[in-house]
């Protein structure tokens, strides 16, 4: 299901105008990595979708999109999880480290809002790749951010960023908020590069 729906995606956003995918070489060859994509709407989540193509994303959702019935059941379809962001539990954590020591992609959006403020990192992508042992695909999202602005021919640009491989020598919470701390830093980098 997920390979039908991203491919048929990826079709209409390529017919409706420009769908640039910069740098994808930079994904690493072997899947089990965490892409961690700067988060402004909806349509990041399919265009991020599309754009690693054949590979899949495994995305951590917020639980509130789950609610509904159907709605739960396409996203599952998707390989979208339910994270309860308001009070993380060890699921939070479990599940994508699990699917990751399995082989799988998962997508995270760390500033966790879909704003065009910029949002504080948490630390869940750091703390994750972490406990997983995996690096860190930092990838960055221009264009539109809603339905009004997909119907137009506005472009749609995702751009891939360099692993990150970070070390973990002292096991704090400092070593994981200045890992944080650099991710930030490279997602700005990223934003600037792309727009």
């Amino acid at each position: 299901m997920y390979r039908i729906i991203t491919n048929i995606l990826n079709v209409i956003l390529k017919m409706r105008g420009a769908f640039i995918i910069v740098n994808k070489e930079n994904l690493p060859k072997e899947p089990g990595y965490i892409i961690a994509c700067t988060h402004r709407g909806w349509v990041d989540v399919v265009a991020l979708g599309a754009a690693i193509l054949p590979e899949q994303i495994h995305f951590m959702a917020k639980k509130e999109l789950f609610r509904n019935a159907f709605f739960s059941r396409f996203l599952t379809s998707i390989n979208a999880f339910p994270v309860d962001r308001k009070n993380p539990g060890t699921s939070s954590i479990k599940i994508p480290v699990q699917l990751l020591k399995n082989g799988k992609n998962v997508g995270i959006f760390p500033s966790g809002t879909r704003t065009s403020e910029e949002a504080p990192l948490k630390r869940g992508a750091v703390t994750i790749a972490k406990m997983a042992k995996v690096p860190i695909v930092p990838a960055a999202y221009s264009g539109p951010t809603n339905l009004k602005e997909l119907l137009t021919n506005k472009e749609i640009k995702i751009i891939f960023g360099d692993p990150l491989f970070f070390n973990y020598t002292n096991n704090n919470r400092e070593e994981i908020d200045n890992n944080t701390k650099t991710l930030s830093e490279v997602f700005k980098s990223l934003e600037k590069s792309i727009n």
